[in-house]
């Protein structure tokens, strides 16, 4: 009796055991299709034999997986003596997964390892799951079968080396880490008015004059002695470009680890390094005069095919990006050549000239088997016929493009940029501005609820952007992109009912950043985090909740907030004046708003708060005036608070308001500008107490 009771207890203890071991959270980032933990370890010698089972296995692929992965291996043709190994197999299509291009099926058990998969990419995503399965320190790796496929074909980083450019090491060491998190796409920003970064033969003053400058950081070259280029051999140049043979090398390291780079071209504005460079392509034929490309210029057209085509001989990427984006076009409208081919074509406004410009482009392209990929505003003044857009003006532009044929990959600034601060303002180092902190990046969910099935069939994927105006050193872009760009890896990489915030943090807490400190990557310590403002995380209570806000000067669109309720609306904003609880007023167009509390009131309080972020040009008024009326015609100024704005590189909020003893049912808020800096002003609740 006493026998078979103790065989009992064993036989339970083994099975808790079992079920305790098979609900282990999943270890693996990003989290995959489907994960089943075994019992017991594969015991990994050094090195492991590896059996490439098909000839048409890419071994440098394959060799460079395990390598990336930190595994020490030995490829050979065939499984040498049935001994304990790593074996390949490639197969047709794996059983309950629809998308087999970078699929996989992992096996670990304590006899071997085998993998299949499709694709070489398939192979060596399957090799970054193994090694995170695996305890190297212990010669051990996690018996498990791993079952895994990417939601979105494009998972990408964009990083931008012309603000501040960044050598190719750098380049190469960041695709090591998108290649063991899965990323497959690395869009590089070549061109922008702080420095062309591309050796283009035809041209050589590009890499000449346009890729340096006298001051080593954007900010003070954007700020300082006019935002001049100098030569090459000048003692005090700042910049740099990449050879052609820098570009094969950086290539071939992307190939091997499934990554395609993405050059992008800035046109038709972002140009004014090229339009000093080569003046005779803008409108007014002046250095240092215009940001815009000329489009009634035959020369123009010129220029560009004969770039694109030496950049179509460097890099094999299907798409070329062209930018498109934040287009002036002042000049368009006055210049004779622009006017003339407006006429020629006939095209009714400027942005029918942009289009006019990124349709050639991409009939060029297209004529070279390339596709065109730019920024969403590519859509004004109608799309071209084969291109794709990359939408990070919110997802509207993606949706737009989508409906209308084409494919689109999202980016939308609210979650991808990864340029605004990733914790409490004051606690990090200068940024361009908003607030972004890791859970809001991986909360991002790409397909919109009003997308349809066959809609998203175009959705292409997603993309995080680092722009790097107020980021000047290597370590300082780590420390921007991780570990935000792996929240934007799961979001390509996992279904959305496999992801789950506490599991990734507590992945990237344990797992993520030692592993990336390790290495030598110079991440955000997330474990120190601070947070929003307190005040925005709970709602408030006061005597204009929900009462109705006439404007007599609109709101900027471009950040409408909740619309017309948002001034009293009980929220309080953010860090992030994009959280949707911040509206803005353009300068011109100051806040100039009228409450009414619909019944006269007895008020002891009135007031705003503002934000202040110098980069990128948000301000606050150098005068409020604060009236009350009762009657809606007649009303009594309570306060005029000036205030002297100063420009500082710190993120700031200031309240502006009025205490003390006054009856009212309207209340007259009015904020204005200091015309000198300009800029926007960003407003989150007009509170009466």
């Amino acid at each position: 009796m006493k026998k078979t009771l103790l065989m009992m207890i064993v036989m339970l203890g083994c099975v808790l055991t079992a079920c305790t071991e098979a609900s282990r959270p999943v270890a693996i980032t990003p989290a995959p299709l489907s994960y089943e933990q075994g019992r017991g370890f594969y015991e990994w010698n050094t090195p492991t034999t590896v059996s490439l089972t098909d000839e048409g296995m890419d071994a440098d692929i394959i060799q460079t997986a395990f390598e990336t992965a930190g595994l020490p291996v030995q490829l050979e043709g065939k499984a040498a003596g049935g001994k304990k190994g790593v074996r390949l197999e490639r197969v047709r299509e794996l059983p309950g997964v629809a998308a087999t291009e970078e699929a996989y099926r992992l096996e670990v058990t304590s006899s071997g390892v085998t993998v299949q998969a499709c694709t070489d990419a398939g192979f060596f995503y399957a090799i970054q799951t193994l090694a995170q399965l695996a305890d190297m320190e212990n010669g051990k790796v996690q018996a498990a079968v791993v079952t895994d496929a990417p939601r979105f074909a494009y998972r990408g980083i964009m990083l931008d080396v012309s603000r501040h450019f960044r050598s190719k090491d750098f380049v190469m060491k960041q695709m090591d880490l998108m290649a063991a998190y899965k990323m497959n796409r690395l869009h590089l920003h070549l061109t922008d008015a702080a420095g062309w970064r591309l050796q283009i033969d035809r041209y050589p003053r590009l890499t000449q004059l346009a890729a340096w400058r006298p001051q080593e950081t954007w900010k003070d070259w954007w700020e300082k002695n006019g935002r001049q280029y100098c030569e090459q051999e000048s003692p005090e140049a700042s910049g740099g470009f990449y050879t052609k043979e820098d570009v094969r090398e950086m290539l071939e390291y992307a190939r091997r680890r499934c990554i395609t780079i993405i050059p992008e071209i800035e046109m038709p504005s972002h140009s004014e390094e090229v339009l000093t460079a080569y003046p005779e392509l803008s409108c007014t034929h002046e250095p240092y005069k215009q940001s815009d490309f000329c489009v009634g210029n035959e020369k123009t057209f010129e220029f560009l095919e004969n770039v694109l085509t030496e950049v179509m001989e460097l890099f094999p990427s299907k798409y070329i990006h062209i930018g498109g984006d934040e287009a002036g076009k002042a000049s368009w409208k006055t210049c004779p050549l622009c006017l003339q081919r407006m006429k020629k074509e006939g095209l009714k406004d400027v942005d029918e000239l942009q289009s006019y410009l990124i349709r050639r482009i991409e009939k060029f392209l297209n004529a070279n088997g390339r596709d065109l990929l730019g920024w969403d505003e590519i859509l004004e003044g109608g799309l071209a016929p084969n291109a794709t857009v990359m939408s990070w003006r919110g997802v509207e532009g993606g949706l737009k493009a989508i409906r209308s044929g084409h494919h689109a990959i999202m980016s939308p600034g609210g979650y991808c940029y990864l340029d605004s601060y990733q914790d409490a303002p004051f606690s990090q180092p200068e940024a361009i501005g908003g607030y972004l902190p890791l859970e809001r990046v991986y909360s991002y969910e790409p397909v919109p609820d009003s997308m349809t099935v066959e809609e998203a069939r175009l959705l292409l994927g997603v993309q995080a952007n680092l722009w790097t105006e107020y980021i000047p050193t290597a370590e300082h872009a780590e420390y921007m992109l991780y570990p935000r760009a792996i929240a934007v890896a799961e979001v390509g990489w996992t279904q959305p009912e496999n992801k789950s915030w506490p599991s990734f943090r507590q992945r990237v807490l344990t797992q993520v950043l030692p592993q990336m400190q390790a290495k030598g990557y110079h991440p955000f310590d997330y474990s120190q985090e601070i947070g929003n403002r307190p005040e925005a995380q709970q709602p408030i209570e006061h005597l204009a909740v929900g009462k109705k806000v006439k404007f007599l000067a609109p709101n900027w669109k471009n950040y409408p907030a909740n619309g017309e309720e948002t001034l009293t609306d009980g929220l309080r904003g953010g860090w992030n004046y994009s959280d949707g609880r911040w509206m803005a007023f353009i300068t011109d167009k100051r806040v100039d708003a009228i409450v009414d509390l619909e019944e006269e009131t007895a008020v002891h309080s009135i007031g705003a708060d503002f934000m202040q972020i110098c980069g990128p040009g948000v301000f606050f008024p150098k005068k409020v005036i604060i009236s009350v009326s009762t009657d809606g015609e007649n009303y009594t100024q309570l306060a005029e608070i000036d205030h002297e704005v100063v420009k500082d590189d710190v993120v700031s909020f200031k309240n502006f308001g009025w205490t003390g003893e006054a009856k009212a049912r309207y209340i007259h808020y009015q904020s204005f500008p200091e015309e000198k800096y300009g800029g926007v002003h960003f407003v989150d609740e007009i509170v009466v107490e």
